[in-house]
């Protein structure tokens, strides 16, 4: 009898705790954070429909829908995503952003009474030294309008997170003003915004529990705490992770981190992270249709090398790893051939092990390959890809293999 798969992983990420105690919450942010890359192309309202659809199915709760107060077609796109949330019974609770201003809060307002249902809002202001200096802000007047304007919203029904732009470079006194006074005026949330993609993990775990601190201290121990990332340093993701682990309970991420400038946490590999880490327990077999989606709506191409979800994830021709899967597919095991040499089980996302032939590859690959293909294993066939392949400066393609396999023998 074969042990389980998993039993044979000694998983050092859970040595000595590691957890959060609680599932993590997640907001999608590609149709707003998302929209913002310079590289993408601005979808039409249909294929915002479509997508939002693929996040309902994913079992995301949160969804930013836009910013209303940017102009009309903003404000039309986001008010016909909130009524296919409502009309299709989505399992949705939208946001949109909105500044420290009436004329960008009154719209989102305005589109939850038309539509019937709160829409929260992500109420944001600039915290950081550097931010103030180039506006010319004093951290009074800041205060000031956090006070006017985060009550202005709660008390005409609006859910409210309060936002700190550039949290991550802010002075610890001005946020414990800035969020202290949030809650006090009724905010539900507060969201640490790491802007510029400045943060390590260790600062974000840092940033995160002194956040958790200010709230106790204003007594808002019920006040939730996002974390909304950027990509600058390439830390996104571990950040995202870090934030978790230090008391925040929502985690903002975009389809493959599509976003400003060098974008956001992925949000299919916070989806997979969250599970094996035993966070949440999202059922990520729609992944691939989430992500295409996305790729299709931004008329973005998804890199081969994408983590769980590029072309490249579970593929390997190397002989070496090839060898180990096909001895662990032997023992009559495919989720043991799923772990062997992948930290991802590609059957979560509807996927498997693929093994591929070229310079890399031994002998192995090559009759696996054949096998599935339906081929004989005949010794001067393998024999003539295997040669192919050792000769080739790259993975042979699928049609040069079945030329060599179909090719009779002696020709």
């Amino acid at each position: 009898m074969n042990p389980g798969a998993d039993s044979l992983i000694h998983d050092w990420n859970r040595v000595g705790g590691g957890s959060p105690g609680r599932d993590v919450a997640f907001d999608d942010e590609t149709l707003r954070d998302g929209l913002q890359s310079a590289s993408v192309t601005n979808p039409a309202l249909e294929a915002k429909l479509r997508f939002l659809h693929r996040v309902a199915a994913l079992n995301i709760r949160h969804a930013d829908v836009g910013l209303p107060g940017a102009g009309p077609s903003a404000a039309r796109d986001a008010e016909a995503l909130c009524r296919e949330i409502a009309d299709a019974r989505l399992d949705i609770e939208p946001n949109c952003a909105a500044r420290t201003t009436q004329s960008d809060i009154v719209p989102v307002l305005e589109l939850a009474q038309r539509v019937g249902r709160p829409v929260e809002i992500m109420l944001f202001v600039g915290s950081s030294p550097i931010r103030a200096y180039v506006e010319g802000w004093l951290t009074d007047e800041v205060v000031a309008r956090t006070d006017r304007w985060v009550r202005f919203a709660v008390e005409r029904g609006a859910p409210v997170t309060f936002v700190t732009e550039d949290t991550t470079r802010s002075a610890p006194e001005d946020l414990a003003r800035l969020f202290g006074t949030a809650v006090r005026a009724g905010a539900g949330r507060v969201c640490i915004a790491d802007t510029s993609g400045h943060a390590t993990p260790l600062g974000a775990h840092r940033i995160v529990q002194f956040v958790r601190g200010v709230l106790r201290a204003a007594g808002g121990d019920a006040v939730g705490v996002d974390w909304h990332g950027h990509n600058d340093r390439g830390l996104a993701m571990v950040n995202a992770l870090a934030a978790v682990l230090a008391g925040a309970d929502r985690i903002h991420a975009t389809a493959f981190g599509v976003g400003e400038r060098v974008g956001n946490p992925p949000m299919e590999q916070l989806l997979v992270n969250a599970r094996l880490l035993g966070w949440a327990r999202h059922d990520v077999s729609h992944l691939m249709e989430y992500v295409e989606e996305a790729s299709s709506m931004l008329a973005v191409d998804i890199p081969p090398w994408t983590p769980m979800v590029g072309r490249d994830a579970f593929r390997t021709s190397t002989g070496v790893h090839a060898a180990a899967i096909l001895k662990a597919r032997a023992k009559g095991d495919e989720h043991l051939a799923d772990l062997v040499y992948s930290a991802v089980p590609a059957s979560w996302l509807g996927r498997r092990q693929v093994i591929d032939v070229g310079p890399m590859s031994g002998v192995s690959n090559v009759r696996c390959w054949l096998r599935e293909h339906g081929y004989p294993e005949a010794a001067e066939t393998v024999e003539r890809i295997f040669v192919a392949a050792k000769e080739a400066n790259r993975t042979l393609a699928e049609e040069e293999l079945h030329a060599l396999a179909a090719r009779p023998p002696g020709g």
